[in-house]
């Protein structure tokens, strides 16, 4: 019998994505035919003419999928879909959607992965939440939730409640995003606790900053900001983030290595100093800059930005205020694409090296409890 597993979350960006990667990964050296599909998607991209989920178009290039990527992402929730389904929408058309593009996906595959979007209830306002699909593809459900530890167990009883009350078996957790000072005790205290509630932990996966980390380009699909600069260095990976509105002797030591500077364009002095530095790169300090974000859509003379440009420094403009821009940046999601082959390869590795797939496959060949 064909087997199916959907992957769901607690929250958004809890790492679903990641996790089913990993999975997909895992899956393949034990199984010829894998497939993929997300049936409902929140982020869209235009790939083949077709408006699809990113993380469909991620896994389909990086996991070499070969089916119709709109099979892999039937549902694109663009602007005013929410509105025009609570006016004129048709359920059954949406329904019939999915589960043709399922069937298509699911031909010949001895195992299908589906990953959902959002916490158990997201998709509701037009009846089709994650614990509805799930039951309407009759997969057991893995949900993904972050660490800590009381709020893990919390968010997902009140999940688990609403994949009950669909009928869909949940076989079990995986908690993603540990900080690794704290793993052990999260993940001795998390199996406890969860094991009171009769809940199987499947995984615990640590932290991984390199994830999180965006690159330049991420920066740049994500927000408004204009690159103001050649396109050298659009790949550089911020691990740091830096707001330059100091005295410029004193920004010296709050830079670390691969920082984002933040500072309004008519701070030369901050530019300049730590442009010297990252130009000198003392070993004992590493400072390094991953790149500048100018803020007040002030941009320096012409003499700065060729010495920023000559050190191969991409340089963002910004027309809000200084903290206005680097709250932006803060909130950004970070997602792979699929270009970011370390990422991917750390995904692969975390779901083998903390995830029990074996454990999985047992659970999802026995029958609904």
């Amino acid at each position: 019998m064909q087997k199916r597993i959907f992957v769901a979350a607690t929250r958004q960006n809890d790492g679903k994505t990641t996790i089913s990667l990993g999975l997909i990964k895992a899956f393949r050296k034990r199984f010829n035919k894998v497939g993929f599909i997300k049936p409902i998607g929140q982020r869209y991209v235009f790939d083949h003419g077709y408006k699809v989920d990113e993380d469909s178009v991620l896994i389909e290039k990086v996991c070499g999928m070969r089916c119709s990527i709109k099979d892999m992402s039937p549902i694109a929730i663009n602007k005013g879909f929410t509105e025009n389904y609570i006016k004129r929408g048709d359920h059954r058309k949406l329904v019939d959607s999915i589960i043709s593009s399922f069937e298509r996906i699911a031909k010949r595959k001895d195992l299908v992965v589906i990953e959902g979007t959002g916490h158990a209830g997201v998709g509701s306002v037009f009846d089709l939440s994650n614990a509805r699909v799930a039951n309407l593809l009759d997969a057991k459900v893995i949900l993904v939730t972050a660490g800590g530890i009381g709020k893990p167990i919390d968010e997902i009883e009140l999940n688990m409640a609403l994949f009950e009350k669909e009928g869909v078996d949940v076989i079990g957790v995986i908690i993603n995003k540990v900080l690794e000072s704290k793993y052990k005790k999260v993940k001795d205290m998390l199996k406890l606790g969860f094991k009171r509630k009769g809940i199987d932990v499947l995984g615990v996966i640590p932290y991984t900053p390199k994830l999180s980390n965006p690159t330049i380009q991420n920066i740049i699909e994500e927000t408004n900001l204009k690159l103001i600069s050649k396109k050298a260095g659009i790949a550089n990976v911020v691990r740091n983030i830096f707001i330059g509105a100091m005295e410029p002797q004193a920004a010296l030591e709050f830079i670390e290595t691969d920082s984002l500077l933040i500072t309004p364009g008519d701070r030369e002095d901050i530019i300049k100093i730590v442009l010297t530095a990252h130009l000198l790169k003392k070993p004992k300090r590493k400072i390094s800059i991953a790149g500048i974000i100018l803020t007040g859509n002030i941009v320096p003379n012409e003499k700065i930005m060729r010495l920023i440009e000559n050190a191969d420094i991409p340089v963002l403009l910004s027309k809000e205020h200084t903290y206005k821009a680097a709250s932006e940046i803060y909130d950004l999601v970070v997602k792979i694409r699929p270009q970011d082959k370390e990422k991917t390869r750390i995904a692969e590795n975390l779901v083998k090296n903390y995830v029990d797939v074996g454990r999985i496959l047992e659970k999802i060949k026995q029958g609904r409890k």
